[in-house]
């Protein structure tokens, strides 16, 4: 999307702020994902279930958690919109996505296979297909709809996205016809569970291609014809939208959420227990509050102008190549630390409390920012095809 030319001067500089406001949300939640990973990594004794067991989960690890729950939707709905803005780069000539959407939605499949899963336990006795896997499966089938009236298209992601809580009752067992279909598009489980290589889904698909859908039929709100006042009107009025109807459903327990909420001892348990959501698949609830937070966060992006917005944006300028780069720096940083210092959870290494992960997030952001930075550069110059999926 950077690469596109503009008409002029004005259009240009609307295009590239609103451009760089996308950037920024997403250098957020790769930074945000970044602590999640760190927790994962040094914390893993201290393993939350999803939802998470508020018995055993301390209020900062809480907190840690629930913050990683914005990274999957804003990344599957800004996929939608970036396809939207690639099909319609020119308003005089629109063009098909679907290309670009099977290109990159196998490249990511791909990616989870081949590159990403050895990245977390540095073996491959289990292929865990997670976020990038399903981005990329969201994609293809974006490519296979992506005929169809925007306001079609509008309706089927309202639909996945309001209606997938309904189908929670439907299990299938290991053995009976349709598990498979069922543990890839709703319940999280083994494909495979037995063998060389089991083969476990991590992230079910449905509501993120209702996500996706969403984020298509929402790209004309970023189209460079957009007014920006408009435009960050129209992303309130989602946010705020978004967010009185998660009060209203959550807040009744009335739909959207497997578990309900429950009141606590007082109103730090109480809280920890409106927002505890399931994130496998995500319900509707969870995701109401994390898109209706990202389209507020969007026009408060698109406002800031300081060097703290730059950073954010050089982050979220190559999000794969972070992604990856940052796993296996974990990898690395973990290894090493376990070989010098021994494990001291029984087979892991970890840390006694949640600050020494924030500051080991810190450390990561601060080491990985000028190789994201110089990889950045050289995308912006290189005229090669391939480096533009990164």
């Amino acid at each position: 999307m950077s690469a596109n030319q503009p008409i002029n001067a004005l259009d240009g500089a609307v295009k590239a702020k609103r451009i760089s406001s996308i950037d920024m949300m997403r250098g957020a939640v790769m930074l945000i994902m970044l602590l999640d990973h760190v927790r994962e990594r040094f914390y893993l004794h201290m393993q939350v279930s999803d939802p998470m067991d508020l018995n055993t989960t301390s209020w900062e690890l809480f907190i840690s958690r629930f913050a990683a729950h914005f990274c999957a939707p804003i990344f599957v709905f800004l996929t939608g919109v970036s396809a939207w803005l690639y099909a319609n780069r020119n308003p005089l000539q629109p063009r098909s996505a679907r290309e670009f959407l099977v290109k990159r939605g196998l490249f990511l499949i791909g990616l989870e296979i081949v590159v990403i899963n050895i990245s977390w336990m540095g073996n491959y006795h289990t292929l865990w297909l997670q976020v990038i896997w399903v981005i990329g499966l969201s994609m293809l089938t974006l490519a296979a709809l992506i005929n169809l009236p925007r306001p079609i298209m509008a309706l089927l992601g309202f639909a996945i996205v309001f209606g997938h809580n309904l189908l929670t009752p439907i299990q299938f067992m290991p053995n009976e016809w349709g598990y498979s279909l069922w543990t890839i598009l709703h319940d999280r489980g083994y494909l495979i569970a037995d063998g060389v290589l089991k083969v476990k889904i991590s992230y079910p698909a449905l509501p993120w291609m209702g996500v996706i859908l969403l984020g298509y039929a929402a790209g004309p709100i970023f189209s460079k014809s957009s007014i920006a006042n408009k435009r960050q009107r129209q992303l309130l009025q989602l946010g705020i939208g978004c967010l009185v109807l998660f009060i209203i459903l959550r807040g009744g327990n009335i739909y959207g959420e497997t578990l309900p909420w429950q009141m606590g001892n007082n109103l730090g348990e109480t809280l920890m227990s409106v927002f505890n959501l399931t994130k496998y698949p995500p319900s509707l609830s969870f995701l109401l509050i994390t898109l209706g937070v990202m389209f507020i966060g969007l026009v408060g992006f698109e406002r800031l102008n300081n060097q703290f917005g730059q950073v954010l944006m050089t982050f979220g300028s190559v999000p794969m190549f972070f992604y990856i780069l940052h796993l296996y720096v974990l990898l690395l940083v973990y290894s090493i630390s376990k070989y010098v210092f021994g494990a001291n959870h029984g087979e892991l290494l970890g840390v006694d409390n949640m600050a020494w992960v924030w500051l080991i997030a810190l450390s990561l952001i601060a080491l990985l920012y000028y190789p994201v930075k110089r990889f950045s550069a050289y995308k912006q110059a290189s005229q090669q095809a391939w480096i533009k999926y990164l």
